[in-house]
């Protein structure tokens, strides 16, 4: 199949805005609660939805006592937390245009999201946010920016203060300017290469595909439904499910450092959530350790082969008697325990961001885990296809959601058409010709379309690699198995030009110390030891002769080098999505790269 396309199923008149979903809830009898919140005493306090538009109109008409205009823009830099979606609504309100910008960026990326869009006004979390704004607007010359205010101390509070005087009817009237065609935030692609480009997305965007995505996960987004937030709301991702559960009246919750949040998921007890595969390959890892570190290995080896056996035959139709009694024993002994670290209730998980792998989709699926995974760019406004618990192939990232197109280029690459794609870059033109093709948006991603209009992403366009001796490969296919071991945190095949497939690995440093240890060797050895190891190397070896059974020869790695230091976002190595910049990493350790093709291979 060529392209398949699902029709909408809900139809929003064109002049609703992201306003309206709040407005929705509020007029409910039900006036459920949108958001929960620690207090003090680290107990959960539900906002409910009449409270949440009370303040978020507050903050409104400050914003426009304070001069932000109609299509202002107006930025946010902060971690995830219940602040950040509150102004991000009241800039809305305010008419006005939101802009990202994650919380860990530099002075001078700061200065590129702010001046490249032209933001009057900015929230910083706390005084280094500021800090860091303030320096980045006087270093840049950014004059238009001439408002930044805190999430935290009092600076929401003289935000609320300044529109005392504005009327209600004025509120409103600013409220209503924007409809479905007009842009509601600018993302700013992270991007592997290059400056980044503000994504135009629209209030059509986000209002159009939360509604069409909720005809079809309404057993999964609704008021009784509640999920807590721990992906950045600066990457579109979050952003999305943020405004999806607005308008499904379901709860949010928020933790904004990852270090607290087995102890959140366990006190708050989300029915979903949402998470890139890596959160789920660690949450796998994790307990594999742990079990592999009490003398439980053995048992944990066969839970798993159990519940992807289970997942599998379910997805078949017919679970046999045998597995059913084993899978019943696991459920005590493993199952029912992994649910409970999670807080017992999840049932239902979102993936995007990457691909999760077959095995892991089916192991969660086994043990009563079940996640959905999709598929979607910033400039898709996150999902263009996603699995559903009616319509789920694990492995594939589902069907296009209602509203949506897909099509397959006749080099393989993935097109997307409907609600969820951007206007356009701002300000960027000259970039249409090559974004789109007759309507259609060019995702630079490969995949195919089954009988059923399932969706399988196959790899990257721009990250298909082709040797000497033209044969292409894609690095995707390998790199992701040998990552979903313990024992490795990253992986970047390499090999363009080259005579043969090559890979970079780094070893996961919480799992490690464990790792060593269980393989007679002290778990006081430093990641430089590690990485000359003989046992370490054989282990990765295993990994990599593993993974090339997948592979014809000539796409099979045929050397490999283990780096000391893993790739992350702080040593400018991992996007904020958890996505390898290949270039900044391939520049980085182009000695060791050298090195690997000079040689002699064994």
């Amino acid at each position: 199949m060529r392209e398949f396309s699902v029709p909408p199923l809900v139809i929003v008149p064109p002049e609703t805005n992201i306003t309206d979903l709040v407005l929705r809830q509020a007029a409910k009898p039900s006036n459920p609660a949108l958001f929960s919140r620690l207090d003090s005493a680290g107990a959960w306090r539900d906002v409910s939805a009449t409270d949440f538009l009370a303040d978020v109109q507050a903050l409104a008409k400050g914003l426009m006592a304070s001069g932000v205009g109609a299509g202002d823009r107006v930025g946010i830099m902060s971690r995830t937390r219940y602040e950040w979606a509150l102004v991000d609504f009241a800039i809305w309100f305010a008419g006005a245009v939101s802009v990202p910008v994650y919380e860990t960026s530099s002075p001078s990326q700061v200065a590129w999201n702010l001046g490249d869009s032209g933001a009057v006004a900015a929230f910083g979390e706390a005084a280094h946010h500021e800090d860091i704004i303030r320096q980045a607007a006087t270093s840049e010359g950014l004059t238009a920016l001439q408002h930044v205010w805190q999430l935290e101390g009092s600076g929401l509070d003289a935000v609320r203060e300044a529109g005392q005087d504005v009327s209600d009817a004025d509120l409103e009237a600013r409220r209503s300017t924007a409809q479905l065609s007009d842009v509601a935030t600018l993302i700013y692609t992270s991007g592997t290469t290059g400056r980044p480009k503000g994504c135009e997305l629209t209030h059509g965007n986000f209002v159009e595909l939360s509604d069409n995505a909720l005809a079809l996960l309404g057993d999964v987004v609704n008021e009784q439904a509640k999920t807590i937030m721990f992906l950045p709301l600066a990457h579109v991702f979050a952003r999305f499910i943020s405004v999806l559960a607005v308008a499904a009246g379901a709860t949010v919750a928020h933790t904004p450092d990852i270090k607290n949040l087995l102890a959140d998921l366990q006190s708050y007890q989300p029915t979903f959530i949402l998470a890139v595969p890596r959160v789920f390959e660690k949450v796998y890892n994790s307990a594999l350790t742990k079990a592999e570190d009490g003398g439980k290995g053995a048992i944990f080896h066969k839970a798993t082969e159990t519940a992807i056996a289970f997942s599998k035959a379910r997805q078949a139709g017919h679970v046999g008697l045998g597995l059913k009694l084993k899978h019943t024993v696991f459920d005590k002994l493993v199952y029912g325990k992994l649910r409970a670290a999670m807080g017992g209730n999840v049932a239902h998980a979102v993936s995007g961001g990457g691909p999760l792998g077959e095995r892991l989709g089916h192991f969660f699926q086994g043990i009563g885990l079940q996640i959905l995974e999709g598929y979607g760019l910033t400039e898709t406004t996150a999902p263009i296809s996603v699995n559903t618990p009616a319509l789920i192939k694990i492995g594939s990232v589902g069907k296009p959601l209602p509203g949506n197109s897909v099509k397959i280029a006749e080099d393989g690459e993935i097109l997307a058409k409907g609600v969820c794609v951007m206007r356009g870059y701002y300000q960027r033109e000259d970039l249409m010709a090559d974004t789109f093709a007759d309507d259609w948006f060019r995702t630079g991603d490969i995949g195919r379309l089954d009988e059923n209009g399932f969706l399988w992403i196959t790899g990257r366009k721009k990250e298909i690699i082709v040797t000497a001796g033209g044969k292409n490969v894609v690095p995707a296919l390998l790199e992701d198995q040998i990552r979903a071991d313990a024992l490795v945190s990253q992986v970047l095949v390499v090999g363009d030009n080259r005579p043969f497939i090559g890979a970079l690995v780094t070893l996961d440093p919480e799992a490690l110390p464990g790792w060593l240890q269980r393989h007679g060797l002290p778990a006081t050895t430093t990641p430089d030891e590690a990485v000359e190891s003989p046992v370490v190397k054989a282990a990765v070896q295993d990994l990599i002769t593993q993974a090339n059974a997948s592979v014809s020869q000539a796409e099979s790695i045929k050397s490999f080098r283990i780096v000391a230091s893993d790739f992350t976002e702080a040593s400018g190595h991992l996007t904020p999505s958890m996505k390898v910049k290949r270039a900044q990493v391939m520049k980085d350790f182009e000695s060791v790269i050298e090195e690997m093709y000079g040689a002699p291979r064994v």
